[in-house]
């Protein structure tokens, strides 16, 4: 009997005792490309990670130090996105990922080293922090590939780097390194290749131990303020507000200020 190919890469999702969810794109051979399969393997985890309140912070990075994510793996288009039916299964996926990362009402943080091009940025973009090491290579290859690119990828863009920007990097399909990338807004900081790890890790200690209330409704509200399909309403917003001065974390935070020690919050 003839086996069936398995597709190539994987994500490999574990969590910390602080509430950190890790997931790692593995995929080294073809620097760390999306296959279908991982796409959707993708949202279903960030979907299931959305329903927990235990969370802190879920950190998206790639295998190793050459890639964070290349784009979708090219190799599997001529079988998986040849047709309509394809074509809307594949884009579907790939949408569903991203949106669970922007729509998560847990913060989620793109550490990028290395490669970072076209579905890799838009997954880099629909987190709420990214950083990079000096390393970095940016790039939106659509054009080069024949691509269409979905009106909220586009917007998602727009809305980060502004309409200038995005024009620039779709119409010249033109590499942008680590130091252009935070300096245009494509990243958050910068760090020097060898200190990446211990940089990045501080930053993500840092989101792990604030408030997760206070961190969730300042999610909603920013996401409100941005608008479009999904965007949650007003009262959403107030509501979140809120419960953060009704919650144990409020009190907390107040007595940790005048013992003036580090505060313990608990989510509640």
């Amino acid at each position: 009997m003839r086996e069936t190919p398995t597709p190539p890469g994987r994500l490999d999702i574990q969590e910390d005792v602080a509430g950190i969810l890790r997931i790692r794109i593995v995929n080294p051979a073809r620097y760390n490309a999306m296959s279908l399969s991982m796409w959707e393997t993708l949202g279903d985890s960030l979907v299931q990670a959305s329903r927990r309140r235990d969370l802190r912070l879920i950190v998206l990075q790639g295998e190793g130090d050459r890639a964070f994510v290349s784009g979708a793996d090219i190799s599997e288009f001529r079988a998986q996105r040849n047709d309509p039916s394809q074509t809307e299964r594949y884009d579907r996926a790939v949408a569903r990922a991203q949106n669970a990362l922007t729509t998560s009402p847990v913060p989620t943080l793109a550490s990028i080293q290395g490669v970072c091009m076209g579905g890799g940025m838009g997954l880099a973009l629909a987190c709420d922090l990214r950083y990079c090491n000096a390393a970095a290579r940016f790039r939106m290859p659509a054009a080069r590939l024949g691509l269409g690119y979905s009106r909220d990828g586009i917007k998602r863009m727009c809305d980060i780097l502004g309409a200038s920007r995005v024009a620039d990097l779709f119409l010249t399909a033109r590499t942008v390194d680590g130091a252009e990338a935070a300096r245009i807004g494509m990243v958050h900081e910068v760090f020097p290749n060898a200190d990446f790890p211990a940089l990045v890790q501080a930053r993500i200690q840092a989101v792990a131990q604030n408030a997760p209330l206070t961190l969730r409704a300042a999610r909603l509200a920013m996401r409100h303020v941005l608008g479009g399909a999904g965007a949650p309403d007003a009262q959403q917003v107030d509501d979140a507000v809120q419960a953060c001065f009704r919650s144990q974390d409020y009190q907390e935070g107040q007595i940790a200020f005048r013992e003036k020690r580090a505060p313990a919050f608990m989510a509640r």
